[in-house]
């Protein structure tokens, strides 16, 4: 295994030092501004289309563009505690995260297809090649599911790119929850590691508990078969097959929670958020079973609870801890980080709770309490993200 040369990483800017510094930056920003941009887009007051309108690039960039660029900061990040061997860093890092910005910029100001297509597709299959490369290195085939996932988001992404360049906007929505649901599949797989690590380590547990394999990659399969039901528009109907896939789901998850759970974690604010993001997981297939049933008029409530409470949720309580612990500094966050994992939790529960009584109102409300969460983090986060480990070490 290759050992990380301290003297030529120091050499470079502290951003460009490892994944999560740009993405977990760049992506919070973007979070932020591009739900402001969305709600002054609904009331009226935005002066230009985005490539493919305003629906189509929201539902787009919240998963490719938000999603995308913290998974591939997270990633790109984990890749070199699981390998040995050193992250992407420097120009490399640098330039795939100009393809991510580009991207961005291009789809948002409308610029022709021919440059939005090709600049979007460069970035999740590069995150995967950078991915697969490092684990094929040292044979580390545990991990090769989690380039199997980014190679079907990538998939997903062409997907939703083929619908806008021919207007198709059902050929874009399967494309997009097919994504989202394989972004679960991901956070199924990565927090079903980490959460009950995180967990036993924050309270000091001697013994973390034991994983069950049968349950972790069978509910990684289910996502999957899930998110395939939506690529091809299967899961755009209701269907009682897809009930049962989706109740299996929502009840797994909360068995691997149930195991999780001490009751000691509401003392630790690193890790009640990872606990209750994790629980917004079951509750969103839970909610699409219900949808599938014929108990729930709007499945867009069960894909709002996985994409603002587990998604945002989870990524939310993850940057904070991952911040801290890459840059040198204890695993204590600043104090108003405990307002920004209510906020995200108060956002999806009107989002999803309050909006088939309030309408307009609830939506403001879960779009303010969720640039106000991502403001927190930026506020607290974005000088660490920018400047060099406390304890003098690369990364």
């Amino acid at each position: 295994m290759q050992l990380l040369d301290a003297s030529r990483d120091l050499a470079i800017r502290p951003i460009w030092r490892l994944g999560f510094r740009p993405f977990f930056l760049f992506g919070t920003a973007f979070a932020l501004v591009a739900v402001l941009i969305w709600l002054a887009a609904l009331d009226g007051h935005a002066a230009w289309q985005p490539a493919g309108g305003w629906l189509a690039w929201h539902r787009h960039e919240m998963v490719f563009g938000f999603g995308g660029a913290i998974i591939a900061g997270f990633l790109l990040t984990a890749v070199q505690n699981w390998t040995g061997n050193p992250g992407l860093r420097g120009r490399s890092l640098a330039l795939l995260a100009t393809f991510w910005l580009t991207a961005r910029v291009a789809w948002l100001m409308g610029a022709p297809l021919a440059m939005v297509i090709p600049l979007e597709l460069a970035f999740l299959p590069a995150v995967a090649f950078v991915m697969g490369r490092s684990l094929w290195r040292v044979r580390q085939r545990g991990n090769y599911p989690v380039v199997v996932v980014l190679s079907l988001l990538a998939a997903a992404d062409a997907l939703v790119l083929w619908g806008l360049a021919v207007g198709g906007d059902a050929v874009q929505r399967q494309g997009v929850l097919a994504a989202l649901w394989l972004v679960a599949a991901l956070m199924g797989l990565i927090g079903g590691r980490v959460i009950p690590f995180f967990t036993q380590r924050g309270l000091g547990r001697a013994q973390q508990v034991k994983a069950w394999p049968w349950l972790d990659w069978g509910i990684l399969a289910g996502g999957v078969l899930l998110a395939a039901s939506f690529a091809t528009g299967l899961g755009l109907q209701p269907k009682s097959w897809l009930a049962g896939l989706c109740l299996l789901l929502g009840l797994g998850n909360l068995l691997r929670l149930t195991r999780w759970y001490d009751a000691g974690i509401w003392q630790v604010t690193l890790l009640w958020p990872l606990h209750l993001a994790f629980a917004w997981l079951a509750v969103a297939p839970l909610g699409l079973a219900a949808w599938h049933l014929g108990f729930l008029a709007n499945p867009s409530l069960a894909q709002h609870a996985l994409g603002v409470g587990a998604m945002g949720g989870l990524i939310l309580a993850m940057i904070a801890r991952v911040s801290l612990g890459h840059s040198g500094r204890p695993l204590e966050p600043p104090r108003a980080m405990r307002g920004a994992f209510v906020l995200i939790n108060l956002g999806a529960a009107a989002r999803v709770l309050l909006l088939p009584i309030a309408g307009n109102t609830a939506l403001w409300l879960a779009a303010i309490c969720w640039a106000a969460a991502f403001a927190l983090f930026l506020r607290h986060y974005a000088v660490l993200l920018c400047t060099p480990r406390v304890d003098g070490r690369p990364g």
